[in-house]
């Protein structure tokens, strides 16, 4: 697992290799007040956006020390997404996409709805790099964007209030959301945008959803809130047979993709509701801001929490029972950390059939004459040279082909009202 924080300092970027082993691969303190650090999964490109200059974003190649280019917009950057194809930048009423091969600008979507908190998804198969983002400011609805073509695919009715939160699950064929009032969550078939699940996380109060995020093999999805409760939701496949393996966390993988033509059954119209968490977490604190992560971690299936003070908490989950998460491990992200030691590895991992393919592994760096391309049909051809970015000081050598989307934690707070222009 991958974690980036952004300090009154700096940034921090970590490893979590098993529970016990939290590692720091990287801490840079020359640029102070970062709200954004962005890494692309586990590689050495890494995006950064501070207070000191909330309109720029930098892009360095933190193992090597280098800028790679910077870009200044016309108002504050709220938030930054990025695959192995495309860079997004999100400003409050206009979003931009940058081709992340040499990092130039492809399509500027104007005069988007106001956004204030800069809320917008990605997915992170780069294949379908599919782009959401807010279509009104005063209801519910999303517009679907393809990344690649560079076209609206969509534009899908999700709630009846403004949205709070947007997620993708790993493959892009699933895009789940939640409005203001934090009460329903729902879950759309992508590209066609079909209502598949709607799950309700309560109604004696409305909450903030602060992080909605997918299990890597989408059977789960996790939502965390302003309150001390996290729910963790269930995808069930309503099909006629059980699968005939054990019910554990990875089990149920090998079921996702036959399942897919037959989500519902015939009796069942157009959707799955479900009015109660499969499992839930009680935090001990309250009011902070935190981001979760679903992963496997030594095998074991574990429900990550990051807050807003600098720790992060690690439980344990049963994926056939569910009920009350327990807490195993807290680490501090804010005390001083060892710096991994490169090591090389020659293990293949395995292909990503579940969480547990999907574990971090240090790679041997690349010859500095090249760096990967990232061809336009979306796939990522390893060798393949391509010339330097333009604005780089020297050639952009990304590690790990074999990466996975990181635990993005900020404690600067959101930046300032953006500026009209």
């Amino acid at each position: 697992i991958s974690l980036a924080i952004g300090t009154t300092t700096g940034y921090r970027l970590f490893s979590l290799s098993s529970v016990e082993q939290l590692d720091q691969v990287h801490e840079s303190n020359e640029i102070p007040d970062v709200y954004i650090v962005e890494r692309l999964f586990s590689s050495s490109l890494v995006v950064v956006v501070s207070h000191a200059k909330p309109q720029q974003m930098n892009v360095y190649h933190f193992k090597k020390g280098t800028e790679i280019c910077n870009y200044s917009y016309s108002s504050n950057i709220l938030s930054i997404r990025l695959n192995r194809q495309r860079l997004i930048v999100c400003l409050e009423e206009s979003i931009y996409i940058h081709n992340i091969k040499d990092m130039k600008l492809l399509k500027t979507i104007l005069d988007t709805p106001p956004n204030t908190t800069g809320l917008c998804a990605l997915s992170i198969n780069h294949a379908n790099s599919y782009l959401a983002y807010p279509g009104s400011a005063t209801s519910g609805e999303i517009v679907l964007y393809d990344g690649n073509t560079l076209k609206t695919a969509c534009t899908i009715p999700a709630h009846d209030g403004p949205l709070a939160a947007l997620t993708f699950n790993s493959t892009g064929s699933k895009l789940a959301s939640a409005s203001e009032k934090g009460t329903v969550i729902r879950v759309f078939s992508i590209p066609g945008g079909q209502k598949l699940y709607e799950f309700r996380r309560g109604m004696k109060r409305y909450v903030n959803i602060s992080s909605l995020v997918f299990s890597m093999d989408s059977q789960f999805l996790c939502a965390s809130s302003n309150t001390e409760t996290v729910h963790i939701f269930k995808l069930e496949h309503l099909t006629d047979s059980r699968p005939e393996e054990p019910p554990t966390w990875s089990g149920y993988m090998g079921k996702m993709f036959q399942a897919a033509t037959n989500y519902l059954p015939a009796q069942v119209s157009g959707m799955m509701n479900q009015d109660r968490a499969f499992a839930t977490v009680r935090l001990n604190i309250s009011g902070q801001r935190n981001i979760c992560a679903l992963s496997t971690i030594q095998k074991l299936p574990r429900l990550l929490v990051t807050t807003s003070d600098g720790h992060l908490y690690i439980y344990n989950l049963d994926p056939q029972d569910g009920g009350e998460c327990v807490l195993i491990k807290k680490h501090s992200l804010l005390g001083s950390g060892k710096t991994e030691e490169n090591k090389e590895n020659d293990l293949q991992p395995p292909l990503p059939q579940s969480y547990a393919a999907t574990v971090a592994r240090q790679s041997t760096v690349p010859s500095t004459s090249t760096m990967p391309g990232y061809s336009e049909d979306g796939g990522a051809l390893r060798g393949e040279v391509i010339p330097e970015h333009e604005f780089a000081t020297g050639p952009v050598c990304l590690d790990d082909e074999n990466e996975f989307p990181p635990i993005i934690l900020c404690r600067g707070g959101q930046p300032g009202k953006a500026k009209r222009s």
